[in-house]
């Protein structure tokens, strides 16, 4: 095994977050598709197809390992890793009702905490994390991220009351705070436990580093927790898609003003590109847990800070992201500082959790 290397791990981490503040970014370059239709492609790409392909391409023996795993151990990941695909429907709402930057600070802060301490509270060692080297320091670097998380809140409902004054009724009913507020804490709160589902598989991690798969041995349970969040959402957009009709997005019918075009060397199909955008976001949603494995072994001993130091650089990015896109172009100087300051102590946050990991 390579050895421990906290700021690499930092690192792999920045990468990993960056995959995921970018991963929803994709749909909006499907055209006659719905969300429906972009999210059944992007969840087999994201929880089958890319970690399996990552698993078989990294670990020794994979199936191997899999079917000498305790079934226990393979059971509790795939069910909490389902769990997490509540978190995963909520969170893709939620981002159409308040945006990408909101979203993913009020969702992936409360996953940052709570990711952190369910593991703790279910093992009885949040006393001991808090007592060793650098403990107090993440838990404050937690309170000051808590307060972040509450002044975007407060930046977004700012956002919607200034909308509402400033655009007709007609053009303002796709944001909704009070909706997005209450799917992304549940988003929060669910994708928190997927942290758990990863905790749960680290005894097929550890089998994968005996048969010499080093720092990719996080692959190896990544699949089965995937898997999990992939059952949840096939099953319920299935069943969405066919009450909406929405599978007919799939047929060349739907897009037969573009046929002629696509029929010239040069054209490509319009079906064929929103599959290859949505597998891209698939991919990318993937990359960040392949990413997020790496630093967490290279953080060695310091492991225990990976989770909030990866959820905190994931807020800071997908803000940035926010930005680039305009989401914040029309709001007042006020709301726009409040949305800044929200922004600034996040990132005070990252630093002080990142200071206590190295």
């Amino acid at each position: 095994m390579m050895a421990p290397n906290p700021i690499e791990g930092i690192g792999l981490h920045a990468i990993g977050a960056t995959s995921a503040s970018t991963c929803y970014l994709p749909f909006h370059k499907t055209r006659k598709w719905s969300w429906v239709s972009y999210w059944l492609v992007q969840s087999l790409f994201a929880w089958i197809l890319t970690p399996l392909i990552l698993a078989l391409v990294t670990i020794p023996d994979f199936f191997g390992i899999i079917s000498q795993a305790p079934s226990g151990v393979l059971w509790l990941t795939f069910l909490f890793g389902g769990l997490y695909g509540f978190g995963g429907m909520s969170f893709g709402f939620a981002t159409r009702y308040i945006g990408y930057s909101l979203t993913y600070a009020i969702s992936i802060g409360i996953s940052a905490v709570l990711g952190t301490i369910l593991p703790l509270l279910m093992e009885g060692t949040i006393g001991a994390y808090f007592r060793q080297p650098g403990g107090q320091t993440i838990g404050i670097g937690m309170m000051i991220a808590i307060i972040g998380v509450g002044l975007c809140g407060w930046a977004g409902f700012r956002k919607e009351q200034e909308i509402k004054t400033k655009t007709p009724a007609a053009q303002t009913q796709s944001f909704n705070m009070r909706i997005g507020l209450l799917l992304a804490i549940a988003a929060g709160i669910l994708s928190g436990i997927f942290n758990i589902a990863l905790e749960y598989g680290q005894p097929i991690s550890d089998m994968a580093a005996k048969k010499g798969a080093g720092i990719f041995e996080g692959n190896a349970k990544l699949i089965i927790a995937t898997s999990g969040c992939f059952v949840v959402n096939f099953i319920w957009f299935t069943v969405l898609g066919l009450k909406q009709k929405r599978f007919k997005e799939f047929s060349a019918e739907n897009y037969k003003p573009e046929v002629e075009a696509a029929r010239r060397p040069s054209g490509v199909p319009q079906l064929i590109k929103n599959l290859l955008w949505s597998s891209l976001g698939g991919i990318l949603w993937c990359m960040q847990f392949f990413f997020y494995g790496l630093g967490h072994v290279k953080m060695g001993k310091l492991q225990f800070a990976s989770w909030v130091i990866h959820m905190s650089m994931l807020i800071f990015f997908s803000f940035l992201v926010g930005l680039a896109m305009k989401e914040w172009k029309n709001v007042s100087r006020k709301t726009y500082a409040t949305l800044l300051t929200a922004l600034v102590t996040l990132a005070i946050s990252f630093v002080i959790m990142s200071y206590a990991g190295m």
